[in-house]
């Protein structure tokens, strides 16, 4: 197989989630033994003909993942994998783009409803938006392997409703929220999450497949960018019984910064 045939330019996977398949796989394998160097981002862009800016994302999520390691002036180095079984909570992109990067599994996303909506008084508050304000509602259920493994709500402020209303793919479950949002200038500059346990509602069990009798994982989170805007609200309900939950810490040196 060509080295271009990696990269399936029909798939409906974006093409950062594959190259990143693609190295993850090269460093699992030792083909990018632990502790090397990654191709330069130039090097990736000829070796698979895809933009910089593609390859710069596929990077950063192998970051998130901690499958790789930048280190500033030096380039992107292979380190130690995470194990590969968990949904990382906290990070530069959301559940999806995560779940995407294990190997060897399928992740489906079914868009339950879409729209505008008028915003429950506590997400308001999270969005710091007037009370009464028409926002966009966004609710998921995201399975691994067939399994129902999460259902999610999002909840978008007014600015943000042009942007999703013409967001085909986002509604239809074949693209990224997160990434929509970035590159509609709403990048992650930090979250809130709150994670407890409590009992789902009727219509979130059935889809989950699970009792409604028995309480399970629910996180509420609330995004803003750098400057500090609050752009996105979310409850997720997670089977942790399909796929478990993961944090990833790294300390930094305060000394060098």
């Amino acid at each position: 197989m060509s080295v271009e045939s990696a990269i399936d330019r029909q798939s409906e996977v974006p093409y950062y989630q594959q190259l990143a398949q693609v190295l993850e796989q090269r460093i699992s394998s030792g083909d990018i033994a632990r502790g090397a160097r990654l191709p330069s981002e130039q090097d990736l862009c000829d070796e698979f003909g895809l933009s910089r800016a593609t390859v710069r994302q596929a990077l950063q999520h192998l970051e998130s993942r901690g499958v790789a390691q930048r280190i500033p002036k030096r380039g992107v180095f292979a380190s130690e994998a995470v194990d590969g079984t968990g949904w990382v909570i906290q990070g530069k992109e959301g559940f999806l783009e995560n779940a995407i990067g294990h190997q060897h599994r399928t992740v489906s996303t079914e868009v339950l409803r879409s729209g505008a909506t008028a915003l429950p008084a506590d997400v308001c508050r999270a969005l710091q938006v007037p009370d009464g304000s028409i926002g966009f509602e966004l609710v998921r259920v995201r399975s691994l392997d067939g399994k129902p493994a999460l259902f999610s709500t999002n909840y978008s402020p007014p600015v943000l409703i042009p942007v999703l209303a013409g967001a085909a793919d986002v509604l239809t479950g074949h693209a990224s929220l997160s990434t929509l949002l970035s590159s509609a200038g709403f990048a992650l500059g930090g979250a809130h999450r709150l994670i407890q346990a409590k009992h789902p509602t009727a219509e979130i069990a059935e889809a989950l497949d699970i009792d409604a009798d028995e309480p399970m994982l629910c996180i509420r989170s609330t995004s803003w960018t750098a400057e500090g805007q609050r752009y996105d609200v979310y409850d997720t309900w997670v089977r942790s019984d399909v796929i478990p939950l993961e944090v990833n810490v790294r300390t930094v040196d305060l000394g060098s910064r």
